[in-house]
């Protein structure tokens, strides 16, 4: 790989306040902001995932936007996407920012991850798998894991569809999800590069992200749902997983009443942003800055004297 500049990884999260901060750092070094977000990177998922509006962006953004709901992704298309961005920024003299909450795929943009072919494209068994799981649900599809990979099936969810299927995908191509899983820990960084985590008070969080699952719904996210269903949001493998649409989904089934979908997306983003804490925890090399009441000028300055140091500016 040629040689990569440095990136700037803002982490933290849900609800932390990391956009603010990777935009407001990309105005003072003249950077570009690669969103690592799972969600974000679907059309017309955009009040659920707490997009930033097109017209309120500031700077350049890349991975946003980029596949329909119903198209299949991975850490492995992640991983080339990211690091063509990454090399397309550093060639207009800019500074890469990589900014989200999907752990996974920042280790995979910065680390030295090697994926298998059938990570990085469409893999042909996934037809077969995904009419399984159309025809005889999620516990089918992890049953069949739990018969041919028990290992592998102990650490994955029974409900976590995408996982449960590339690990029946793994085990097909005669890899190991377990054993890969535990050789990622051990891997080195190959992209240079800065990481700055924020931390929010447990309490606190919790209340931002109510507040902010409350601002969502009264923005349209039930008319945003509607429309994702009218146009084949249900067909997809890993965007109707996404938290905030699984639950108004299941309102708009009649499964459940509004207000206990708000209740579960709100219960359901707290979880997540517990587990991303714990992830958080365990990278290497982080530098940790308290934001409690948001993205201060002291939040700010302390970010932008880690960069300095960094890049020796």
């Amino acid at each position: 790989m040629p040689d990569m500049p440095l990136v700037i990884c803002i982490q933290g999260p849900t609800a932390s306040g990391k956009s603010e901060l990777a935009e407001r750092l990309a105005l003072e070094f003249d950077g570009e902001i690669v969103s690592a977000d799972s969600m974000q990177i679907y059309r017309g998922m955009d009040i659920g995932t707490a997009k930033m509006p097109v017209g309120e962006r500031r700077v350049p953004y890349h991975c946003l936007d980029i596949l329909d709901p119903g198209q299949p992704y991975s850490a492995a298309l992640f991983q080339r996407d990211a690091r063509r961005a990454f090399a397309e920024i550093a060639q207009r003299g800019h500074v890469p920012i990589l900014c989200g909450g999907t752990g996974f795929y920042v280790r995979a943009a910065l680390d030295d991850l090697q994926f298998a072919p059938g990570e990085q494209q469409d893999n042909p068994l996934r037809q077969r798998l995904s009419q399984l799981l159309a025809n005889e649900g999620e516990q089918a599809l992890y049953e069949l894991l739990q018969r041919e990979d028990p290992e592998s099936a102990r650490l994955v969810h029974p409900h976590d569809v995408k996982r449960v299927m590339r690990a029946l995908e793994m085990h097909a191509e005669g890899e190991s999800y377990a054993q890969r899983k535990q050789a990622f820990r051990s891997v080195s960084p190959l992209i240079p590069n800065v990481k700055i985590a924020l931390s929010v008070d447990r309490e606190l969080l919790y209340e931002k992200i109510n507040r902010r699952v409350d601002l969502m719904v009264s923005n349209g996210l039930v008319d945003e749902v509607k429309g994702l269903l009218d146009q084949g949001f249900r067909t997809g493998l890993t965007a109707p997983q996404a938290i905030g649409y699984k639950e108004i989904v299941a309102y708009l089934d009649d499964e459940t009443a509004l207000g206990e979908a708000i209740e579960l997306i709100k219960r359901s983003s707290r979880r997540y942003a517990k587990r991303q804490m714990t992830w958080l925890r365990s990278e290497r090399d982080v530098h940790w800055i308290s934001c409690d009441t948001g993205i201060t000028q002291r939040v700010f300055e302390t970010a932008a004297d880690i960069v300095r140091e960094a890049t020796g500016d």
